[in-house]
Formats: C-alpha cells, structure tokens, sequence
C-alpha cells in the first residue's frame, strides 16, 4: 500500500467527527517540513510536521478535535484536512485552515465513493445520484472524454462535496491500484467502492471465442476480485482508525446472477462467481466492519446495454435468436418486458434506492440484493 495514502486516510479519519471529513495531499518539493511551511506564509500553530515513515500506531495516538489540519510530511509535502472538497482552494488561497463552505448534506454527507465505469449507463447514473446526496465522487472509467465531462458537469453545480475522474481499467490490478491511492490523496479515503464496470457479448456455445470469454471473464470477475483487494486494502486502515466506522464494497451484479441465460452464459458464469465472491469477502471482511454486498438489477431498457443501435442487447439477442420468433427489436424488448411482473424494466432509481440500503445498514452482508421488479425472487 502507499505510504502516504495511509497517512493520509488515516488522518482523515482522526480529523471526522460527525459527517466525514475531507482530506487532500500535495506533493511538494518545496513545503514538506514545518519550517518550509512557515517560510511558504502558513502560521506556525497550525503546522504538524510527521515523518514519512510513522507508524499506524502513532497514527491512532493522534487527537485531532477540529476538521481543518495542516500536517507537514517530511521529504514528501504537505497535507491538509478540511470539512469539504470545495474548501481546498480557499484555503491554498488564503493560507487560513478555515473556509466559509459548509459540510456536504445528504444521506452520503461526505463519504467519498469510487464507482467503476462511471462514464454512461448505470454507473453514471449511480455517480450523479451519489453526488446530489453529498458524495464526493470519484469516476472511474477507460473513456476519459465521457468522464471528465461528467466530472465536470456535476463540479458546475458548485456543491461543498467534488466529483473526480480517474482512468482505470478494472481488468489490470495495478490499474485499480492507482486509482485507489489517487482517490485517497485527492479526498482522503474510499468510503464506499461500487463495482460496476462490465462488458456483455451475447452468444451460445458455437459463436463464443475464446478470447471473448477471457476478456469477459478479466472485466466482469477479476476486475471484481481487483476492485475488493485494493479498496479492502485501504478500508482496513480506516476502520481501525475509528471503531464506529463502516466501510462499504458493492459489486453491481444482474440478475443474470441469480438464474442461468440462455445464450449468454459468459456474462451469467462471471456473475454467479461475483455472488459467490461477495459472500466470501463478506466473512473475510465483516470483522474489520467492511460490508460486501451485490445488488443484482434487472433489465435496464433504457441504457445503452440494451439500447444501443449496434452493439446493445436487443440488436444481439434478435440477431443470435435468443428470442424465437422475434423479427424486430421492439419484439425483442416485448418479450422481455413482459417477463417482469412490475412491466416494465429497472430504472436508475431502482438500483439507487439498494445501493443506499446497503450501505445505511450495518447488519447485513454476503447478500445478493435483487432489483428485478419481481422476476427474481429468494428462495
């Protein structure tokens, strides 16, 4: 793990008191002791200077009764902790551990989140929805164009909390990696890491190829495995900085997790296996009070997954016949409405409303939340 993302979630930590605190780091050449600090025009009694190499322990001992910290991290840069995302840039203005800006509100007031594959589909939808509940919000994503666009369109609303975007590719571990410690020096920890990004190519037995599955398998199930190592790795620090705390990891599973697919049995292989994933973390997890749940919609009509003209769901299910019958599109997307008993498919919302159950919560976890408008039912 970095060294310096573990200072730093571990001083966000100690520096939350209610709603979470935000904590950014600045690699500096120039500011990295108390006394280049003070030369740099920020006031000596709000300076601590640390060493690179303190220990957890050390960590734990620290007391900090106030939001706003200023830690000097020898031969590295500086730190600083402040109620809210938006207040960095007054404070780096006015060398003032104070800013007029309030804590983030909502039912996710300041807890950072990294959704995976943020960039369109549920992932955006989850990313924005997060944001209007006081999320600062990390956007993760190969297509960098979409997400810094997102990044910026929520950053225009001028809210306390921030958005941010990373690139990641969920298949490479190295990859979530970085984008785990780039989050925690940005804002200071991961509160809740929502495993979203997937791929879908449809076929049977006689059309898969080899590398299709593989590459399937490397985004929908290791990226998962990536994705629960990497964020576990730094939630761990955070939980026993404070015995109260909860973290949260959630797989963004589908209901093709809970039943076989005709015809799609890559998808559906690689989600059972995240089911059973899930539940293996959560038992290894719960102890350092790290939850691990999956939320497994239904059919999502209106993204791009089914929508899209050339590669999406129904183009592919008409054209591999996994409906009989079909000749259209529209036909396609009938059958499929009408194999839901609420009529209709799942909708943003839907999956919204089970990701804040699972993270408000604090009793359950290892569970598979269905959002399938009843066409999947526990048993």
């Amino acid at each position: 793990m970095n060294q310096i993302a573990l200072i730093t979630a571990s001083i966000r930590m100690k520096a939350s008191h209610g709603p979470m605190a935000t904590a950014r780091f600045y690699e500096s050449d120039e500011i990295n002791t108390k006394e280049a600090a003070i030369k740099a025009g920020w006031p000596s009694d709000v300076i601590t200077e640390i060493d690179e190499d303190i220990s957890l322990e050390e960590l734990k001992m620290l007391d900090l009764p106030y939001e706003y910290n200023f830690f000097a991290v020898k031969n590295k840069g500086y730190l600083i902790t402040a109620c809210s995302a938006s207040d960095f840039d007054e404070i780096q203005q006015s060398k003032k551990l104070k800013a007029s800006h309030q804590f983030p509100v909502g039912r996710m007031e300041g807890r950072t989140t990294i959704v995976t594959g943020a960039a369109q589909g549920f992932g955006q939808g989850i990313a924005e929805s997060f944001f209007e509940e006081g999320a600062n919000v990390v956007i993760a994503d190969l297509n960098e164009e979409k997400g810094h666009q997102l990044a910026n369109q929520l950053n225009d609303s001028n809210r306390p909390n921030k958005a941010f975007f990373v690139k990641c590719n969920v298949a490479e571990m190295v990859s979530v990696e970085e984008m785990v410690n780039k989050t925690v020096l940005h804002f200071g920890g991961v509160d809740a890491l929502i495993s979203n990004a997937g791929i879908l190519r449809a076929g049977g037995l006689d059309e898969m190829e080899p590398e299709v599955f593989d590459l399937m398998t490397k985004v929908n199930y290791n990226g998962f495995f990536h994705c629960a190592k990497a964020g576990s790795a730094i939630m761990k620090i955070q939980t026993e900085m404070n015995p109260e705390y909860f973290a949260d990891i959630i797989q963004i599973n589908s209901k093709s997790g809970l039943k076989g697919s005709n015809k799609n049995f890559a998808y559906a292989g690689a989600k059972f296996g995240g089911i059973g994933l899930t539940q293996s973390f959560a038992l290894e997890l719960m102890p350092h009070r790290i939850k691990v749940n999956a939320v497994c919609p239904g059919n999502f009509f209106e993204g791009p997954l089914w929508s899209d003209p050339e590669k999406g769901l129904f183009i592919q299910y008409l054209n591999a016949g996994k409906v009989p019958g079909a000749k259209s599109i529209e036909d396609v997307k009938k059958h499929y409405e009408g194999q839901v008993p609420a009529g209709r498919g799942c909708r943003v919302k839907d999956v919204v409303r089970a990701l804040l159950y699972a993270i408000e919560q604090e009793y359950e976890t290892g569970q598979a939340i269905p959002v399938t408008g009843g066409q999947n039912m526990l048993s």
